[in-house]
């Protein structure tokens, strides 16, 4: 049976593989970057993402010095676990972002929360996806630009036991029919902890995880229908078959020493974004959360 652990101030739960602590380790070696679309044209818009499981554990552990090295145009974070009054002063670090913009759960300090930092102002910015169950929960942060929506999100786990999966079938209903009604008006970039491992290649551990939160098929289910809905995910059409490469891993048992992972954040883009997209990456060093940070690079 899997093993469960706490998943910090939010409570919502993680799931670990039972597995030695001698395992081998399978690394993910994170390819040169891809600068180019496939017909030549250079990248001109880069986008960073990352869950930072507590934003002010993430500035004491380094996050914002790896930030402001990567120099992303846009930045995405979620499971920030603050609101706007306690965002951490470091942030005024990053001049390069100057237009920031947060959104966190009502009446419940330290849990959940997505926030959005842009070198250049959107054109508009609007927090949730205009349905008061979900809203309630601080997950969701949509910034318009010329060319593209850009959409911060953390989707809601199924809990320990699969206690809120029911909670999340209504949210990946709502969500999914939300980013269909943006791609209507113009291409959507989807980015952050979507937590769902889509595929048996997205998890180190899959035959253990059948009926765990994040790998049940009713979450995998809505996933695919939502890349049958209009969108692609953007790792997977370049590397198909990569395996090893995961975003998050538990604190417990050495997991990210042995690499026993999952691929819980994604960069999902409408599909007529596809000749658009130069490189999506996987930042596995980048240390300072129980996630690593993702990066999309776009010729608009």
């Amino acid at each position: 049976m899997p093993k469960r652990s706490k998943k910090g101030e939010d409570g919502e739960a993680e799931v670990v593989s039972a597995k030695s602590p001698r395992e081998a380790a399978a690394p993910y070696v994170d390819p040169p970057v891809r600068e180019e679309t496939a017909d030549g044209r250079p990248y001109n818009f880069k986008v960073t993402s990352w869950n930072v499981d507590g934003l002010r554990a993430w500035v004491r552990k380094g996050g914002l010095q790896w930030l402001q090295s990567e120099a992303p145009d846009v930045v995405c974070l979620q499971e920030t676990k603050c609101g706007a009054e306690s965002i951490p002063s470091e942030l005024s670090q990053l001049p390069h972002l100057p237009h920031k913009f947060w959104g966190s759960a009502v009446g419940r300090s330290g849990y959940s929360g997505v926030g959005l930092l842009s070198r250049t102002a959107p054109i508009r910015v609007t927090h949730g996806i205009g349905i008061e169950e979900h809203d309630a929960e601080g997950r969701v942060l949509t910034a318009e630009f010329p060319s593209v929506y850009v959409v911060s999100a953390y989707v809601p786990n199924s809990g320990r036991g699969l206690n809120r999966l029911q909670y999340r079938q209504r949210w990946d209903g709502a969500f999914k029919s939300f980013l269909q009604r943006l791609d209507a008006q113009k291409p959507v970039v989807l980015c952050g902890d979507l937590n769902v491992a889509h595929r048996e290649i997205d998890l180190r551990n899959p035959k253990s995880n059948r009926r765990s939160p994040g790998f049940t098929q009713e979450e995998r289910d809505a996933f695919g229908a939502l890349l049958d809905g209009g969108f692609l995910d953007s790792f997977r059409l370049l590397y198909p078959d990569v395996p090893n490469a995961y975003t998050f891993w538990t604190y417990m048992g050495g997991a990210r020493e042995r690499n026993v992972g999952w691929r819980l954040d994604y960069f999902l883009l409408s599909t007529r974004l596809r000749e658009a997209l130069c490189d999506s990456k996987i930042r596995s060093a980048a240390m300072g959360s129980d996630h690593c940070p993702i990066t999309l690079y776009l010729a608009l």
